[in-house]
């Protein structure tokens, strides 16, 4: 197992940190690592990305440790990656390559195993010639090409094809969830997405809070398939929970890409749940990563409630957590092994349930049954009574819809008792 971090950028600690991160990942995928090393380097070399007498000197020690496989903590160049195999005599897989292995062992939804094939053809693509240099010495002529050239682009259209084909379903898939939004309507609870780092804990919460038998292993993307269940966060108000595909340093976009069906949920939720594992030594690094993939996702302008899970292996969980409100005010502390350890969750749910939900009474016209028709169709109407030749509809609506009504000079009051 090699690291290659930048001179002047990591510090030891965090390059063993990361060293230890590809080891769980290894440990997923069904490796066993016998060693490893590092390498710390100006700029990755166009040839073997470490320097020549490194590659050498790794050679000698491999031979030596018997091993049959070399993991890069780096993502590879399809030339780095040929150069090192022929060097080395071993199979040479880089950081990339290990996550989309664990992808295609832990898919199990058609729609998850849709995405992980999409995502391994787009890795593949650029990498075929390596596996045509053998037929490539059988030349061509003029106006004649090689067979191994004619055998390259054949196999490069019937991938490309395959992309678009697997783009194409997971288009459809993300209109069917579309359309399964747009007829729940504004009758329904409100939503939020569990999102964070892989093995922060996020299934594990879905579990705790749902009660449901929902899977949860001790492992680096234990989960791949988006999980939503329905829970109840007290005093009459219910939240739609949706477990989301953990993020992790050094992911390649084009592997976020292809889960954008899957992350669709975070962006129609009315609500991110930022689930950290607060016992991880590196935490903020790790919430750093996670909210540039949102970013990136244009996710950046939702509202966000840092969730720092594992309190219970905290030293001091109070003073903990009153440090991390300096910076995110309304993040909550969790334990899912801990009597009521996802209460300060619940709360917070509830509370966001009432602000993205508030009753009010809405004074409606008589005549107007176009706006009476409407409130009953997008919000939850719990009483009606007619009065003076007014309508005074008592009902649970979204705040989005109360900002609309407003500006159509409907008289609406806020806060009311159900």
């Amino acid at each position: 197992m090699i690291g290659a971090p930048r001179k002047g950028s990591d510090e030891i600690a965090q390059v063993e940190e990361h060293l230890d991160e590809l080891t769980r990942l290894a440990d997923t995928a069904g490796a066993t690592v016998i060693g490893r090393t590092y390498q710390r380097i100006e700029s990755p070399s166009p040839t073997f990305y470490l320097g020549q007498g490194k590659v050498d000197e790794l050679k000698d020690v491999l031979a030596g440790a018997g091993a049959t496989l070399v993991l890069f903590d780096e993502g590879l160049s399809p030339v780095q990656g040929v150069n090192l195999e022929k060097h080395l005599g071993l199979r040479v897989m880089d950081r990339t390559e290990v996550i989309l292995d664990i992808f295609a062992t832990r898919a199990r939804s058609h729609e998850a195993r849709l995405q992980v094939e999409l995502a391994q053809l787009e890795y593949l693509l650029p990498r075929l010639t390596r596996m045509w240099t053998h037929l490539s010495r059988i030349r061509g002529g003029i106006g004649l090409r090689g067979p191994g050239e004619t055998q390259l682009e054949t196999d490069r259209r019937a991938i490309r094809r395959k992309i678009g084909i697997l783009k194409k379903r997971l288009d459809d898939v993300a209109d069917h969830r579309a359309n399964q939004r747009k007829g729940r309507g504004g009758r329904d609870v409100p939503s939020a997405a569990l999102v964070g780092y892989t093995n922060a804990g996020k299934s594990s919460l879905l579990k705790a809070l749902s009660g449901d038998d929902v899977f949860v292993e001790d492992r680096l993307f234990a989960t791949l398939d988006t999980l939503t269940r329905e829970v109840d966060v007290g005093e009459g108000y219910r939240f739609r929970l949706t477990d989301t595909v953990g993020f992790i340093r050094k992911l390649p976009h084009h592997l976020v890409a292809s889960f954008r069906a899957t992350l669709e949920e975070a962006k129609q939720a009315d609500l991110l749940l930022h689930v950290v594992d607060a016992s991880h030594p590196v935490w903020e690094e790790q919430v750093e990563v996670v909210e540039t993939v949102m970013e990136e996702m244009g996710l950046e302008q939702k509202r966000v409630v840092y969730v720092l899970n594992k309190a219970d292996l905290l030293t001091d969980a109070s003073a903990f957590l009153a440090q991390v409100r300096e910076r995110y005010p309304h993040a909550v502390l969790t334990s899912t092994v801990s009597p009521g350890g996802v209460a300060a969750l619940r709360d917070a749910l509830r509370a966001s349930a009432q602000a993205l939900r508030p009753i009010a009474q809405i004074r409606v016209p008589v005549g107007d049954g176009k706006l009476l028709a409407g409130l009953h169709r997008d919000a939850e109407v719990l009483a009606q009574v007619q009065t003076d030749g007014v309508v005074l509809v008592t009902a649970r609506i979204e705040a989005r819809l109360l900002g609309k009504l407003r500006r159509d000079g409907v008289e609406v009051v806020v806060g009311v008792d159900a």
